[in-house]
């Protein structure tokens, strides 16, 4: 059948408009043509939107932001930790060397002045970021150390885990440990809560166990997780613990004093775990509305906390994501891959 003519569309009919995002504007050249110029909105104060900084001659285990949000710190396999700008051209501006085993974790101190480590070498470390020394060393783990954590406020003490299977406090200011908890597994994430009194580890066991800092015991066990925990994140509000495991999946507590029996309240899969059994941590957004993890599938995953769904699968990286950390004032986040590469990017407001 030929059809000598179109019919044409009633008034009232649908036809498919283009519409503009807020990121293009549309100008016309000439009366035949229109052309679409394409315009990034930013959300950060980043030099661009995506930074890429290499340095690194191993893979990262551990990235952070420092409390103010001008420098970050890195550190894993190459046993160097480097500090590098925020803003600019993101350059690197200290090279911290003193470990003999990887880097596995590392944290700023509230003041954000010094920096503590957990080592292979069976050591923590303390360094002063203006020197760039370490200044404490720290001795008593028998063998690997996986991970540490420090005190939000109030005197600086740390929490560290091991493969020896203990739990080690530790005060700054003195050369040893001052107590020493049997997990009776290998450790692999430890973190206070909010006061201090109470330490979250996870373990080989597939259990976050809950211990008593004065009484030195176990309060309780949350179980729900079915493969070992890599990663515990302590919301910013110390009323919510995120928790990434081998299971490949990221769960939300309410660890509040008066909190129902089973306290798993959320659920969060998307991220991969594989056969490099690597700890992939995880963090939670400076207003606790967005957490994200590492994942062995090379993608940056960042979750909305009320929602469960996923907002963001980044991509970049050409390996494991290991370690991931949020900006405190900015729309910002910050990847550590087994690629040897840092990525630092912008996202929604």
């Amino acid at each position: 059948m030929v059809v000598k003519s179109k019919r044409k569309a009633d008034e009232s009919a649908l036809v498919p408009v283009v519409k503009k995002t807020r990121n293009e504007v549309a100008t016309t050249s000439n009366k035949n043509k229109a052309v679409v110029e394409v315009t990034t909105t930013r959300t950060s104060n980043l030099f661009s939107p995506i930074m890429l900084l290499e340095g690194h001659e191993g893979e990262i285990f551990t990235v952070e932001f420092h409390p103010e949000g001008q420098y970050l710190a890195s550190s894993g396999f190459d046993r160097k930790i480097f500090l590098w700008n925020v803003y600019g051209e993101c350059e690197n501006i200290s090279v911290l060397t003193g470990h003999t085993g990887a880097v596995m974790e590392l944290h700023f101190t509230p003041d954000g002045s010094h920096i503590f480590t957990a080592s292979t070498d069976y050591t923590l470390g303390l360094w002063d970021i203006c020197s760039g020394q370490r200044i404490k060393k720290y001795k008593g783990h028998t063998t690997f150390v996986n991970t540490v954590q420090g005190v939000r406020r109030g005197p600086q003490t740390l929490v560290s885990g091991s493969d020896d299977a203990t739990i080690k406090l530790w005060d700054t200011r003195k050369k040893n440990f001052v107590n020493s908890l049997n997990a009776s597994q290998p450790v692999t994430a430890v973190t206070f809560n909010d006061t201090a009194e109470q330490i979250f580890s996870g373990s080989i066991d597939n259990e976050v166990k809950v211990w008593d800092v004065r009484k030195n015991e176990i309060l309780y066990t949350m179980r729900g997780h079915t493969d070992t925990i890599t990663g515990v994140s302590l919301s910013p509000d110390g009323s919510y613990l995120l928790t990434n495991s081998m299971d490949n999946s990221l769960r939300i507590w309410d660890i509040r004093p008066y909190a129902p029996q089973d306290r798993c309240i959320k659920v969060l899969t998307g991220n991969q775990h594989n056969f490099e059994k690597n700890l992939l941590r995880c963090a939670w957004s400076f207003d606790g509305s967005k957490v994200s993890a590492g994942s062995a599938d090379r993608f940056v995953y960042i979750w909305d906390t009320n929602s469960r769904r996923i907002l963001y699968k980044l991509p970049g990286h050409n390996g494991s994501v290991n370690d991931v950390d949020f900006h405190p004032n900015e729309p910002v986040i910050v990847s550590g891959s087994s690629d040897k590469q840092i990525y630092l990017g912008e996202i929604e407001n």
